[in-house]
């Protein structure tokens, strides 16, 4: 019955949060202020060329999944709903190879020492070999898998929707160690993606923590609180850590729905910088900032010294932005109907705009020097080189 609780929010939530552009949450009041604003005008000063467009299966599919691409070398791995992973080579678009896995997929694309990992909505973690997409070992866990599962080429950990984390061996895919956070009455339909880093396994949960724990036994290292519930409400204090984290150093940054941006040392466990925000969409680092989109649509940039906020750009309110991506001296957004928005690192200032997809986009796109990778919802994969007009 918990379980069901779960998703039954969770649908309702994200139809809530899923409203069309002329209306708000839970009303069609055209003054509702949490309607989405009408987009602005901009002086483009950047040029947004497509390099190449694939599409990828269904996409999303209907489940409001979050299935994230993957560079890795030469090509880039891509997943769809519908049990579809393709391998791309990465300048040109042109196709390696293609599997049909026939399964609904969920959690996807992670890879490490020549494998490839993916979930799917039954809870099983499958091996795929890069090279060819053979299908090497497939492991059942309990609980729908909606992050990519993460491997170090020693253990593989897949994240679940019911709280837990697991680590899996490498070879053979037996379950070594499971961790079971508690998860609160109500959540939203989604899992922060684990980082795996020299030993430890990062994590973040529906209560508002993030974890370190030792990769090889699941022991836990240190445990860290970024969000307190707060409110008399279950949909009120609602604190999940779903969007992705970032490892940069000694520094992990985490962000919680109703709670707080956080600076963790890794080394220790301590907190080291917060500022209080709302946001689902995950943690992004560029020209000694740290970016994050809150849930009402403005993008922060903080100071990552700590010496507080740099800029904020209001102007996309409602519109459900992507995790914020810097690509060169650019930030990129994504926002629900499809449209990338790029901005100045420095000031947070509009540069360029294109129309992706009419779905929109809600994996994070990928950033390698000019060029950036955006994976729409309904299936288009698209590669843009952006440069500044001459």
């Amino acid at each position: 019955m918990k379980i069901l609780a779960h998703r039954l929010f969770a649908l309702f939530l994200l139809l809530a949060l899923a409203g069309c552009g002329s209306t708000g949450w839970f009303s069609d009041d055209e003054d509702d202020p949490t309607a989405p604003v009408e987009l602005p005008d901009i002086e483009e000063s950047v040029k947004i060329r497509r390099a190449w467009s694939v599409g990828i299966g269904d996409g999303q599919g209907e489940g409001r999944q979050k299935l994230q691409p993957v560079v890795e070398g030469d090509a880039i791995y891509v997943a769809s709903a519908d049990g579809l992973v393709r391998a791309l080579e990465r300048k040109k678009g042109k196709t390696l190879w293609k599997a049909d896995l026939d399964r609904s997929l969920s959690g996807g694309v992670g890879a490490g020492a020549g494998a490839l990992f993916v979930g799917s909505s039954e809870g099983e973690v499958l091996r795929l070999d890069a090279a060819s997409g053979a299908v090497t070992w497939s492991t059942r866990l309990r609980g729908e898998i909606l992050a990519a599962p993460q491997s170090d080429g020693r253990i593989v950990v897949a994240q679940t929707y019911d709280g837990k984390i697991q680590g899996l061996d490498f070879d053979s895919g037996k379950l070594l160690w499971t961790y079971d956070s508690n998860v609160p009455v109500l959540t939203l339909r989604g899992t922060s993606t684990p980082i795996l880093h020299e030993g430890n396994v990062y994590a973040g949960f529906a209560n508002g923590r993030v974890l370190a724990l030792e990769s090889q036994t699941g022991d836990i290292v240190w445990e860290v609180r970024v969000a307190i519930p707060q409110g008399r409400s279950e949909i009120e204090r609602i604190v999940d850590v779903d969007g992705s984290m970032l490892l940069a150093g000694n520094e992990l940054y985490a962000a919680s729905y109703q709670g707080r941006i956080v600076g963790i040392e890794v080394s220790s466990g301590r907190k080291f910088w917060q500022e209080d925000i709302s946001s689902v969409s995950g943690v992004g680092m560029g020209f000694g900032n740290i970016y994050v989109a809150d849930d009402a649509g403005s993008v922060h940039a903080f100071y990552r010294n700590g010496q507080g906020t740099r800029w904020i750009q209001g102007a996309l309110g409602y519109r459900q932005l992507s995790r914020p991506t810097p690509v060169s001296s650019w930030l990129a957004v994504v926002d629900f109907e499809g449209y990338l928005h790029l901005m100045s690192q420095l000031d947070g200032e509009f540069v360029g705009r294109v129309k992706v997809d009419g779905d929109g986009a809600r994996a994070d796109m990928i950033s390698e020097g000019n060029r950036l990778y955006v994976y729409g919802n309904s299936g288009k994969l698209v590669a843009y080189d952006i440069a500044a007009e001459d």
